[in-house]
């Protein structure tokens, strides 16, 4: 069913609320986020949204989520569709599948926008903004059916192409183009909110507006999210959040009561219905919902004593009448979550406790992180400049300065790193250094920990009352020939205290870690609960992240010409270099990685 026709068919007086999911990077999250998605619908969600990654790079998930929530479920669903940089005939082909799984709802984005020096990948000529698509999909008898949402700003947009009045008029465009409905960005500021509100009505717009809601989950992950989405962060909330930073369950809690009293305060203006950015997590979600009383209507089957006629139908229940219901219920009970038993250290329940990073469990229906309307990492206000930023890189000892002033916080990002380096990564600085100085450019590392206070400044996370642990680990860039030397020395000198994944581009795999082996290499002890592993580096895992680390290498040159220098330069290094990630698994010994780096019969550096 059209959004827009439930909207206006609902009963005013209560609140409604939609889910927003995102497709998992791995097989394995994509199937315990199904299970997840089962539950969740079980709470009546008005619809469900499902994301779409830059330039359709996850158009095969996406389709295929939005399809079993659609179709399996009976989830209204909103398909995120995102227009630039899009292979030519990728929006008709999206479009006609969406049809074809009964999907009526389409949230229209322009996702990355062109950038003058891009030459990388054909695109369709007709769409250069979102509004382009509105106009498209009403203007086409094949897809007018379609009712189409489109997404707006309320602390105005990341890119900051224009000034707010600007960005009213670009939205006043896309409704009169069609649209249906407005989804907002997220935003924590409600007052700031509600007389946006005022100056969208006052323009004349009156469709549905549905604000975007995202419960904090962890205090980096606020950081990064508002700093990516361009938010304005109320000084109140930096003051509250500061102090409890280093507790992530406090901040979860803070964020359940933040999104709580957001919402009230939405209702008392006037707005009727709120969209849950879930990040694919349930539990905040739930909390939400039952502090505001609208969890509470979910049946739950009660046991009943089977008699040959029954006399108490409360109560008692024939056998008849006991097997049909089973047979029912069998049917629509979502399938256990894989491998999430007693026996799994890092269980099911730790993935909203811990949410996951790059290198969280690659099973957590919250495995890859979104950024909500389809644009790449390259689009963050940092890096839409890279010539300037990042320099001309013609040749190795380019790329080997440019990593280095990395690390000398001489330039505050990276490709491959959208933030400065951390205060956890100076700890092993000079290794680092090292590393980079010798043409083996690091873009992920940690230290040993060994029992620091889960409220430790610089290493910390979880609960108060904690230990936290690490083991080392570090990822670079290197050739093959220096490849076939880590891995010899491994074979020979690692006494089984190494373990080591290493990839190319072409899919090339290497490693001692034997199938289905994983490696925690950071874990808490806390009071009251079991062992909570938050990082996981493992096949599945790693191939994820080298997939998109090579991605990187290609998008960087899609910025300079064809034939150029810099180009040529950077699609080498993605077709020959190798991605190693190297872990020691002694985190008693704060240097055992690098002395097995520097020294024994034959140092690698």
């Amino acid at each position: 069913m059209k959004l827009s026709d439930k909207i206006a068919q609902r009963d005013a007086r209560s609140l409604f609320y939609t889910f927003e999911f995102f497709p998992p990077k791995t097989d394995q999250g994509f199937e315990n986020l199904v299970a997840r998605i089962a539950r969740m619908i079980a709470l009546h969600p008005l619809a469900v949204s499902v994301t779409w990654g830059a330039g359709g790079t996850t158009k095969d998930r996406t389709l295929d989520l939005a399809g079993l929530t659609q179709i399996e479920y009976g989830a209204d669903t909103i398909l995120h569709l995102t227009c630039t940089n899009m292979v030519q005939g990728t929006v008709d082909e999206a479009l006609r599948e969406a049809k074809e799984r009964g999907i009526e709802n389409i949230l229209a984005l322009r996702g990355d926008p062109p950038r003058g020096a891009e030459h990388w990948i054909p695109t369709d000529s007709r769409f250069q903004h979102g509004v382009d698509l509105v106009r498209y999909i009403k203007s086409t008898p094949e897809f007018a059916d379609f009712c189409v949402g489109v997404a707006a700003y309320p602390d105005g947009h990341p890119d900051r192409e224009t000034d707010e009045d600007g960005e009213l008029e670009h939205l006043k465009e896309k409704v009169d183009a069609g649209a249906d409905f407005i989804i907002t960005q997220l935003f924590y500021d409600v007052d700031v909110f509600l007389q946006w509100i005022q100056k969208v009505r006052a323009k004349g717009i009156t469709v549905p507006i549905i604000p975007g809601i995202m419960p904090i989950q962890t205090y980096a992950s606020f950081l990064r999210m508002t700093k990516l989405c361009g938010t304005r962060v109320p000084p109140k909330m930096m003051h509250d959040l500061v102090p409890i930073r280093h507790d992530d369950q406090k901040v979860k809690e803070y964020g359940v009561k933040l999104a709580v009293d957001m919402i009230r305060q939405l209702q008392a203006g006037g707005i009727q219905g709120v969209h849950f950015c879930t990040l694919n997590l349930e539990k905040s979600v739930i909390r939400v919902l039952e502090t505001l009383g609208l969890a509470g209507n979910v049946s739950q089957a009660t046991n009943k004593l089977i008699a040959d006629v029954a006399t108490l139908p409360e109560r008692t229940m024939t056998p008849h009448a006991a097997a049909d219901r089973a047979t029912k219920e069998l049917t629509s009970v979502p399938a256990p979550e894989s491998d999430a038993g007693k026996g799994e250290i890092n269980n099911a329940a730790d993935w909203d406790d811990f949410p996951n990073g790059r290198f969280g469990d690659f099973k957590s229906p919250a495995y890859g992180e979104t950024d909500r309307w389809g644009s790449s990492a390259f689009q963050s206000k940092a890096t839409t400049a890279p010539v300037s930023h990042w320099g001309n890189p013609k040749t190795v000892d380019d790329l080997t300065s440019l990593f280095l002033r990395y690390l000398h916080s001489k330039v505050t990002t990276t490709p491959f790193s959208s933030t400065p380096l951390s205060p956890e990564s100076l700890m092993i600085f000079p290794h680092l250094e090292r590393l980079t100085s010798k043409g083996w450019w690091t873009v992920g590392s940690q230290p040993p920990i060994n029992g620091a206070p889960s409220t430790d400044e610089v290493v910390g996370w979880g609960p108060r009352g904690g230990y936290v642990y690490q083991k080392c680990f570090v990822e670079f860039f290197v050739e093959q020939k220096d490849v076939e030397r880590i891995v010899k020395k491994v074979e020979e000198e690692g006494a089984g205290w190494i373990s080591y994944f290493a990839g190319n581009a072409k899919g090339e795999l290497l490693t001692n870690v034997p199938e289905g082996g994983r490696n925690a290499v950071t874990w808490g002890v806390f009071p009251g609960q079991e062992i909570a592993q938050t990082t996981i580096i493992e096949k599945e895992s790693f191939l994820s992240w080298k997939d998109e680390a090579f991605s990187i290498w290609s998008e960087w040159a899609s910025f300079y010409p064809p034939g150029s220098q810099e180009r040529s330069l950077l699609e080498g290094i993605s077709n020959d270099r190798w991605l190693v990630s190297l872990i020691h698994h002694d985190f008693l010994d704060p240097s055992a990685l690098w002395t097995f780096l520097y020294k024994g019969n034959k140092p690698l550096l």
